[in-house]
């Protein structure tokens, strides 16, 4: 059931490499598993159970038994928020172990991992852990001698797909909301990093869950993640990941039983530089808004638009800090970026690098392979970018800034909205009606004015257009894992 890290990066702490089902550690029915890999070096962790339609199967099945008939549904609402509560708790004591288990598995640095995907994680268990007992619905005065009144009811079965980017954080942001409602889950995580997310599997059997509640299949897309979005016995999918693997998610539900979808997909975000705003806070902004996390992450800044009376001071300035960028051992606490997460999203990044050199951007920094062995790509800025270039429409996923001139605030509102995704922007000024102009005017989930990146579980993230559907976190998360019922009582 477990597989061993190497003392020398977590202390020698096991993790789960099997299915968790009905809170039991089994193989997948095939007996089939597949390699998870250290991006740092290119090699093989260990091997980890694969999960295909039939242990889909099993798992929907567990789920639907706890959801009808086991302990969850005659649990009390406050008691429910005890469990995420514990589940935080352990999370937080075992805070050390998990941000090594997630550096090693995923690439970002252990020092980020601690302070931002261990925390968050934990931040967001305790805050819907707190919602759990205050899900209220509404009395409503209606015509005529009656009494109108709303219950807020846990959806059911619910389907949930999670990305590799930042895998033990997705996986609260989806869970937390889910439980504090009421669902049972049966939850895929990514194939590229599954252990951080069967690490949490062995604390939420800990923590007391009930059998069926919480079911964990790693997997792949094709086989275990077609089968969560097609199966008629689930009410619900959640999904984080690409906007091509959305659509499908969407045609599966169609064609099975209607389920219920939310989606959370790409984006290609506007990052909006005035020539008013303070230059040297622009720039560590832009930076951070598009390199953090090894440019994988889907707000990114990823396009950077500047005013053109600053702009070859700004691309100056960028690539000044660019060049400063610690990248290397994640468990160096010096280093700034890691590796990418594997070979193949290497390979996806230098192929757009060579897109933007071949359509006319100028390299001005970046651009090359860091070492000699690991998925590891030097902070890369393009400056004289046009809104045609690849680099500019589609979404990289890598610490690739794209930096555009610009002439007026009109203009740019226009540009940047030229895009199918509508996930974030950012803007930098010092000006309040340009602000307001730009976050009025810009199509997207989310903007920041003169910030970049803060999310916080309080506050709601989603997705305009082809960056997906519903939203996550704060009260407006909750309402996606809620069916309201209208009780109608003649008085």
């Amino acid at each position: 059931m477990t597989a061993q890290l190497a003392p020398t990066e977590t202390e020698a702490a096991p993790f789960a490499t099997k299915l968790l089902i009905g809170n039991r550690w089994v193989s997948s029915e095939s007996g089939e598993s597949f390699a998870t890999v250290n991006p740092t070096t290119g090699e093989e962790i260990c091997q980890v159970a694969a999960a295909d339609a039939s242990d889909v199967e099993n798992a929907v099945q567990a789920a639907r038994e706890a959801f009808e008939h086991g302990l969850w549904r005659k649990m009390h609402a406050s008691e429910r928020g005890q469990l995420l509560y514990r589940l935080a708790d352990h999370i937080e004591k075992n805070a050390d172990a998990l941000a090594r288990l997630e550096s090693l598995d995923n690439g970002k640095p252990v020092s980020v991992a601690k302070r931002v995907d261990v925390a968050k994680a934990v931040a967001c268990y305790r805050y819907f852990a707190g919602w759990a007992d205050k899900v209220q619905g509404k009395t409503i005065p209606i015509d005529g001698d009656f009494f109108c009144y709303t219950r807020h009811e846990p959806i059911g079965v619910v389907g949930q797909i999670i990305p590799w980017n930042y895998p033990m954080l997705m996986q609260a942001w989806k869970l937390a909301p889910a439980l504090a409602t009421g669902n049972t889950v049966v939850m895929k995580p990514a194939e590229q990093t599954p252990l951080s997310a069967l690490r949490i599997g062995e604390l939420i059997v800990e923590a007391g869950f009930p059998e069926g509640v919480v079911n964990l299949l790693p997997g792949f897309g094709p086989t275990a993640g077609a089968a969560i979005a097609r199966h008629m016995d689930v009410d619900k999918v959640a999904f984080t990941g690409s906007t091509e693997v959305g659509r499908f998610i969407l045609e599966a539900a169609a064609k099975s039983n209607l389920k219920r979808v939310t989606l959370e997909l790409g984006g290609k975000s506007p990052n909006i530089i005035f020539h008013d705003t303070d230059l040297d806070e622009a720039v560590e902004g832009a930076h951070l808004g598009i390199f953090s996390n090894q440019g994988q992450i889907c707000c990114a800044g990823s396009r950077v638009f500047v005013e053109e009376n600053i702009y070859d001071q700004f691309v100056e300035k960028s690539v000044a800090r660019a060049r400063k960028r610690v990248v290397g051992d994640p468990f160096d606490l010096k280093t700034e970026q890691g590796p990418q997460v594997d070979q193949a999203q290497f390979d996806k990044v230098m192929g757009y690098i060579e897109s933007g050199q071949s359509e006319g951007a100028t390299l001005a920094c970046g651009g090359k392979r860091v070492g000699d062995r690991g998925y590891f790509i030097a902070p890369t800025v393009f400056a004289d970018v046009r809104d045609d270039m690849k680099i500019a429409r589609e979404e990289i996923f890598g610490p690739v800034m794209s930096v555009i001139p610009f002439k007026n605030l009109e203009e740019v509102i226009t540009r940047a909205n030229r895009t199918i995704y509508g996930l974030a922007a950012g803007v930098w000024t010092r000006d309040i009606k340009k602000a307001h102009a730009i976050a009025n005017g810009i199509r997207a989930g989310t903007v920041w004015v003169n910030c970049y990146n803060i999310l916080d579980t309080r506050a709601p993230f989603g997705g305009f257009k082809q960056s997906g559907s519903g939203r996550e976190l704060g009260e407006y998360g909750l309402q996606e894992y809620s069916e309201v019922k209208t009780v109608i009582i003649r008085l």
